[in-house]
């Protein structure tokens, strides 16, 4: 009786393990089909502006019905001032930015760029601005992303503006970075942070695309186009990418759950493949392996026990 307590005590306890695995494997592979199908919907025809209201008007369809639960009148114990800094880093100009770097250079700039400039401005800000102490190996790992960043980077140089869009793709980058941070500072949890991005980004770009966006453009790429789209950006990457990733951190906790954003670069390149069909260049291969090594240790996941 006793080995057979064991076992099922033992069974109990990795089902939390095995849950959050889940979860986190869940929210990378979004991440990494959202740069890939943002990539394809690019080189389809289909305007940055466009993908914003496709991602942040689905996001808010989907989230302003829990609204009322939360608090209309402090947006959730946010606060409207707070809620709308949130919005403008993670909101319409994140997406904005994110797209139209793909108008100038490949797949494998973005999906390496974004998550990398993410975990060096992240770390860099936390230290400036929370006053965090990073050990020396991490700051070697970034050392090592960089590198890795030339190098991807640099096989793309021959193509005419390529660092334009690995520009656009840093400043992205930044915008989560800074999105990251204020809700470190201000305790926002990655619920509350999805609800008041869904439901500001969607009511600032909804107007704004009825002023400036081309309806018949958008409508010309065929419904089956803009419901995938609008799912993948909107309802997959918007809402759930966010709640499954933060239920990783809930069951795995942070150090651990750390290791899933790492994963994105390379899985965005994988279904770029048959997404966008994009091979990457053996030198942009070589970067990528280089920035997948350096992610982890700048992230403190090969820290010393």
């Amino acid at each position: 009786m006793t080995a057979i307590a064991m076992r099922l005590a033992g069974g109990a306890a990795a089902m939390p393990l095995l849950e959050g695995l889940g979860w986190g494997f869940c929210a990378a592979l979004i991440w990494g089909g959202y740069l890939a199908f943002a990539r394809a919907g690019v080189v389809g025809g289909i305007a940055p502006l466009d993908f914003a209201l496709l991602r942040y008007g689905t996001a808010a369809l989907l989230v302003l019905p829990v609204l009322p639960r939360l608090g209309l009148r402090d947006l959730g114990g946010i606060g409207w001032r707070r809620g709308a800094v949130l919005a403008l880093l993670a909101g319409p100009a994140f997406i904005l930015l994110a797209t139209w770097g793909y108008r100038f250079a490949p797949l494998a700039h973005g999906a390496v760029v974004q998550p990398a400039v993410v975990t060096i401005a992240t770390m860099a800000l936390a230290v400036l601005l929370l006053r965090e102490t990073i050990a020396a190996r991490r700051w070697l790992g970034v050392g090592v992303v960089i590198a890795g960043l030339a190098l991807v980077s640099g096989a793309g140089m021959g193509n005419a503006g390529a660092w334009k869009g690995d520009l656009l793709f840093a400043a992205a980058g930044l915008l989560w970075a800074l999105f990251t941070i204020a809700c470190r500072a201000w305790r926002v949890d990655a619920w509350h942070a999805t609800v008041a991005v869904a439901v500001l980004g969607g009511a600032a770009i909804i107007p704004v695309w009825l002023w400036l966006g081309d309806a018949p453009a958008l409508a010309a790429q065929g419904w089956s186009v803009i419901a995938t789209q609008a799912l993948v950006q909107g309802a997959l990457s918007g809402v759930l990418a966010v709640f499954a990733f933060g239920r990783a951190v809930v069951l795995l906790g942070p150090a651990r759950a750390a290791m899933f954003p790492a994963m994105v670069p390379a899985l965005a390149v994988l279904a770029g493949i048959p997404v966008a069909g994009e091979w990457p260049e053996p030198v942009q291969w070589l970067g990528l392996t280089t920035v997948l090594c350096g992610l982890p240790l700048a992230m403190g996941l090969m820290a010393r026990r």
